[in-house]
C-alpha cells in the first residue's frame, strides 16, 4: 500500500492542545488527520441527523469528546450506527467512565490516558487493516 492509499483518520477533540501530538504521529505514519472540534459555535450534522462529510471519509475515529455531556454521547452513537464495523473507532475518557458507560464502549478500544505512540501506531495499523478490506 502506497503512503496516499491510506485511509484519513478523524479525530474529534474539543481540547485543541491534546491534538497536536496524535495529529503529528499519525499523518507521520502516512494517514491524512482531520479533526473536528465537536459541537460548537454550529450544530454537529451527525446531531441533525445530516451526512457528515469528515465521518463519510473516515477509515478511522478517535473520539476524545466528554461522555458526561449527553450531545457527546450522542455523536458518539452516530458514530458506531452510521460506520462500518470494521472501521476501527477508538475512545479516549477520563477515569472512570470506562465503567459508567461501559454499554456504550462495548464495541469499541478504550484509552484512559493520552494514547502512546505505541497504542497510536496498533490504531493505524487497524486503518491500514480496513483499508486493505475496501481496495
Amino acid at each position: 500500500m502506497h503512503e496516499q492509499d491510506k485511509g484519513a483518520i478523524l479525530i474529534d477533540v474539543t481540547d485543541t492542545g491534546d491534538v497536536a501530538f496524535d495529529r503529528n504521529l499519525l499523518s507521520g505514519f502516512g494517514h491524512p488527520v482531520m479533526v473536528c472540534h465537536g459541537p460548537q459555535e454550529s450544530e454537529c450534522p451527525l446531531l441533525t441527523g445530516d451526512q457528515c462529510d469528515l465521518v463519510d471519509r473516515a477509515h478511522g475515529v478517535m473520539f476524545e469528546l466528554d461522555l458526561d455531556l449527553p450531545a457527546h454521547r450522542a455523536i458518539f452513537r452516530r458514530y458506531q450506527e452510521i460506520l462500518a464495523e470494521d472501521i476501527p473507532i477508538r475512545a479516549v475518557v477520563k477515569p472512570g467512565q470506562e465503567t459508567t458507560y461501559a454499554e456504550l464502549l462495548q464495541r469499541v478500544q478504550v484509552w484512559t490516558k493520552q494514547p502512546d505512540a505505541a497504542e497510536l501506531d496498533a490504531f493505524a495499523a487497524g486503518v491500514e487493516a480496513y483499508d486493505r478490506i475496501v481496495e
